[in-house]
């Protein structure tokens, strides 16, 4: 019953519930858990656990990278001509863009080029072709911040 209350799961190890147990919880909707190797139950306690509580999503800064020269590219919009300054920008990148450090949109990378290539990754000390999803305002001077998103682990 007091299960039933707070949907909590039985677990046990190394017994087996009785017929009156067993009807009493398929009665009450109780799940009832039994395990013989005691890592199965710790594990199954730690995954239970994990799924009660929200993700913890973190940012984790990539790059820096400083706009040089802007192009506009009919049908693609503006191409901002970067110099990655320290630490790298990706693909699959967020970014945001800085000006007079105040922050003017934040989005996705919409492609990336190294030369006239494609480029999944440019590090620090190379420069690049960027366009930003659904933003053209960019201009000569500007930063670009590329960040990911991760989910923290508990």
């Amino acid at each position: 019953m007091f299960a039933s209350a707070s949907n909590a799961i039985v677990i046990g190890f190394n017994v087996r519930p009785d017929a009156t147990a067993r009807a009493a919880a398929e009665r009450e909707n109780v799940d009832v858990r039994t395990y013989r190797v005691i890592y199965n139950a710790i594990e199954d306690v730690e995954n239970a656990m994990r799924g009660m509580f929200k993700p913890v999503y973190q940012e984790v800064e990539l790059g820096r990278i400083s706009v040089r020269e802007t192009f506009r590219v009919s049908g693609v919009g503006t191409i901002a001509g970067a110099y990655v300054q320290e630490g790298k920008v990706t693909r699959n990148a967020q970014v945001r863009v800085v000006r007079d450090g105040i922050v003017l949109h934040d989005g996705k990378i919409g492609s990336l080029k190294r030369f006239k290539d494609d480029a999944k990754e440019v590090v620090a000390g190379y420069e690049c072709g960027i366009s930003i999803d659904n933003f053209n305002d960019i201009q000569q001077g500007d930063t670009i911040e590329a960040y990911v998103v991760e989910e923290v682990k508990r």
